[in-house]
């Protein structure tokens, strides 16, 4: 039973966390910038199109984080969740070497150790994927 509540309140956290960042970038809610404003951001970094770079990013956290909270599909929760992180040190982080505090890769690579981790093993039993598999 306790590794199941560890899951879940693991799931919750790191989900809830996605769905709040793809919202920043989908809804400018949480103090984010919305699609033309992050989208701006992702051009200066040579993503472009911005605007829909955002939005694909976005619902990535989004529905990642969804899925990843509810125990719902949690490989393919885990797998977006991954994808966007892979994208954030390839993109932002990965030049600036491993540790946070230098706006490194520490973050993002410990975020997908989390994801891998629980992807492999399973939601747990406090999922919707118990429930309905």
């Amino acid at each position: 039973m306790s590794i199941a509540i560890g899951l879940f309140i693991l799931r919750l956290v790191v989900g809830l966390s996605f769905m709040a960042h793809g919202a920043q970038k989908l809804f400018g809610w949480f103090g984010g910038y919305g699609p033309k404003g992050t989208g701006g951001w992702m051009e200066s970094l040579g993503l472009k199109p911005g605007v829909l770079m955002a939005v694909l990013a976005g619902l990535g956290e989004f529905v990642g984080g969804l899925l990843f909270a509810a125990g719902l599909l949690t490989p393919l929760g885990a797998a977006l969740i991954v994808a966007t992180m892979v994208m954030a040190i390839v993109t932002v982080h990965g030049k600036n070497g491993y540790w946070s505090t230098a706006n490194g890769s520490e973050y993002p690579l410990l975020i997908i150790a989390v994801a891998v981790a629980v992807g492999l093993t399973g939601a747990g039993a406090y999922s919707l994927d118990a429930l309905i598999f």
